[in-house]
């Protein structure tokens, strides 16, 4: 098993089969088929199941895909590292999309006019599906609301955020809990940390139990809330890029409302365009500290 025999295996994953994959590799299909069965012979197992002009991964495949997309990082890594070469290649990053909105335009403008050779290819989700693909390896790093305790990631402080609880025009003044009873929920799905810390302020155990709304934009939360549909947790960075919304804002207690994203990745794992992020953000936090008229952003 050799670099060249996991990278042909990938790409065929990666397109479907042999054909686009061949197409892909400049290769003939034949030599593609050949390779991967020599990589099973090598291996001792069967990595697709093959049925009729389709191939499906099988349990060892989909087992012999994480270590191959991890020694081929690894190794487009150490060539970069020796070679002294500007960042280049893919990076995959993911971000709540309140931080795609509100922060990231012009952070990834600034990435782009600094590393033109580096492609960022941009994944929305929730905090908790966020960590689970930095964890996967489906994306190289995350922009997320609540670091997890874990050794396997490092994180990044970045950007402080405020949420506002948000209700609309006609509602009543929030003072806490009980001004909001009966109103439903307006969130993205489970796996969102703002919709856990409302839930959280208002009572775990409150009964029965408030109605949630799952959204997939905050476009379409703001709107709801607006007309009444019920109410949400938003950060206030949001509600500046949305200057036409018809709605309330209400302060929460600090400890519901103030969160710092940070930037998560694995430990150990870091590839020249990773590295050069990490520098323009600390850059960004380094400015934003001391207001120094010297940094870019």
């Amino acid at each position: 098993m050799d670099l060249a025999d996991l990278h042909i295996f990938k790409t065929v994953v990666e397109q479907g089969g042999v054909v686009k994959a061949a197409r892909q590799l400049h290769r003939v299909q034949s030599n593609v088929t050949t390779r991967i069965k020599q990589l099973e012979a090598s291996l001792g197992t069967q990595l697709f199941y093959r049925d009729r002009q389709r191939l499906v991964l099988s349990p060892s495949g989909e087992l012999l895909l994480s270590y191959a997309e991890r020694l081929l990082r690894l190794s487009e890594e150490a060539r970069h590292a020796m070679s002294g070469s500007t960042p280049r290649g893919v990076l995959r990053v993911g971000a709540l999309e309140s931080t795609t909105a509100s922060r990231l335009p012009a952070l990834l403008a600034e990435y782009h006019v600094r590393h033109p050779e580096v492609r960022i290819e941009l994944q929305t989700g929730t905090n908790d599906g966020l960590t689970a693909a930095v964890l996967a390896r489906r994306v190289d790093a995350a922009f997320i609301a609540e670091s997890p305790p874990s050794e396997e990631l490092s994180s990044l402080p970045l950007f402080a955020e405020r949420l506002v609880l948000i209700t609309s025009l006609k509602h009543r003044k929030v003072r806490g809990p009980g001004d909001v009873e009966g109103d439903s929920i307006i969130a993205f799905p489970h796996g969102c940390a703002y919709r856990r810390r409302l839930q959280r302020w208002l009572g775990q155990d409150r009964t029965p139990a408030p109605r949630v709304l799952d959204l997939g934009s905050y476009h379409a939360i703001v709107a709801c809330v607006a007309s009444g549909a019920g109410i949400a947790l938003v950060p206030e960075s949001v509600l500046q890029t949305l200057a036409a919304a018809q709605v309330q804002c209400h302060r929460l207690p600090r400890e519901h409302s103030h969160v710092v994203t940070p930037l998560v990745w694995r430990s150990g794992e870091l590839s020249p365009a990773l590295m050069a992020l990490q520098s323009l953000l600390k850059d960004v936090v380094a400015f934003k500290r001391t207001g120094n008229a010297g940094a870019t952003l």
